[in-house]
């Protein structure tokens, strides 16, 4: 059998462009000198664990230990989040992205994931050509997969992980700002978390929503994106016009800059590396005076892993200790890959997100990828993804 080509979720940016950026040098000053000052105030900052961590983050930062297997070290991404923060919040910023990174690579579990992914909306009004939107079984109604997260839902989500979990995305399987009630949920958000992103086609920005993004402490806008052509953007994100996606993005800076100028958001236009006749230089072109950040990340071909043959990958999935999924109807589901839900562990209405993390479910499927047993589990034995 021919070997799988694999998706690696971690780091799985094929190419990325960031406008303005410091150096890694310069990002190291910047952390020592934070240290400098608070050096008497850690154990205030810090539990005694988060103090341990931040001593082997700094290790790995600060001695040439870059080739070992499992070395923490900044990435242009990292650096840019980095440089949006103050003071202490920078060393907690290190600790959470060191639980992101090193983690999933050591395969260690403690009480709350590294990430939290909460799932505005499951309806998308795009039907992407490399996205399971187009499986008809997941998008028919009478199925019961389609829906939008009711507030007090969400706000029992974000209570159970403000102050655990510092990494946060609100996006899955659909279109975040089809949610009916997304304002007050992102102003619910304010403040609460290091690290928020929202990804999002821009399709439905309006002034509110974009008043409401800026006015929440959001890190991170990702402008879903894969083409500089309106003919080619068309055939892959069928539904989506390329004008109104840049009528949008344009709209949302023109508030950002008349309302919120010191606002530190990142903008970042991504697109999924499809197809050849999509050129980086092209993204760069038409999206780089727009947004912060241009990205390609690689293809997944999770369109239907339901019903694709059982591949020869065994290696595990990192997912499963990096992020949790949580539907918009509760569901806890450790990737997106199983949009379906073969794999759920449970409902976050029934079991708290720590003891779901936790859980005999969750570690049985985590030992099973472990002992290289990924061909007993649907959709995971078609599924390329490490």
């Amino acid at each position: 059998m021919e070997k799988n080509k694999v998706f690696k979720k971690f780091q799985s940016f094929q190419e990325l462009k960031i406008q303005k950026n410091s150096s890694k040098k310069d990002i190291l000053e910047k952390i020592k000198k934070i240290l400098k000052e608070n050096s008497s105030k850690l154990n205030t900052y810090f539990t005694t664990e988060n103090q341990k961590l931040l001593n082997i983050v700094l290790e790995d930062l600060f001695t040439e230990k870059e080739k070992a297997k499992f070395c923490f070290t900044l990435k242009e991404n990292s650096i840019a989040e980095i440089n949006t923060l103050d003071n202490i919040d920078v060393l907690k910023y290190l600790i959470h992205r060191y639980r992101y990174e090193i983690y999933p690579q050591k395969k260690i579990i403690d009480n709350y994931p590294p990430l939290v992914q909460i799932e505005p909306s499951s309806i998308c009004n795009f039907r992407c050509v490399f996205c399971f939107e187009t499986d008809k079984t997941f998008t028919n109604k009478k199925n019961g997969f389609m829906g939008t997260i009711k507030l007090d839902l969400f706000k029992n989500i974000i209570d159970q992980i403000e102050h655990n979990v510092e990494f946060v995305t609100l996006a899955s399987r659909g279109e975040p700002l089809i949610a009916k009630e997304f304002d007050e949920m992102i102003k619910y958000t304010s403040g609460k978390f290091l690290n928020l992103k929202i990804n999002t086609n821009a399709s439905l920005l309006n002034e509110k929503k974009c008043h409401s993004i800026l006015e929440s402490n959001v890190k991170t806008l990702v402008f879903s994106a894969d083409a500089a052509d309106k003919k080619l953007y068309s055939e892959l994100r069928v539904n989506g016009k390329l004008e109104t996606t840049i009528k949008n993005i344009k709209m949302f800076n023109s508030i950002k800059e008349k309302h919120y100028k010191n606002n530190k958001i990142i903008t970042r236009v991504s697109g999924v590396k499809f197809t050849s006749d999509q050129k980086f230089e092209d993204m760069e072109k038409l999206w780089g005076d727009l947004v912060d950040q241009v990205a390609f990340v690689d293809y997944n071909p999770w369109e239907n892993n339901y019903e694709k043959e059982a591949n020869n990958i065994t290696e595990s999935c990192s997912d499963l200790w990096r992020r949790m999924f949580i539907w918009w109807d509760g569901k806890i589901n450790p990737c997106d890959v199983d949009y379906k839900s073969n794999l759920q562990i449970g409902n976050v209405n029934d079991l708290s997100i720590t003891n779901s993390w936790n859980s005999d479910k969750y570690n049985d499927l985590r030992k099973k990828h472990l002992d290289k047993m990924r061909s007993h589990l649907t959709p995971c034995r078609s599924c390329v993804q490490i």
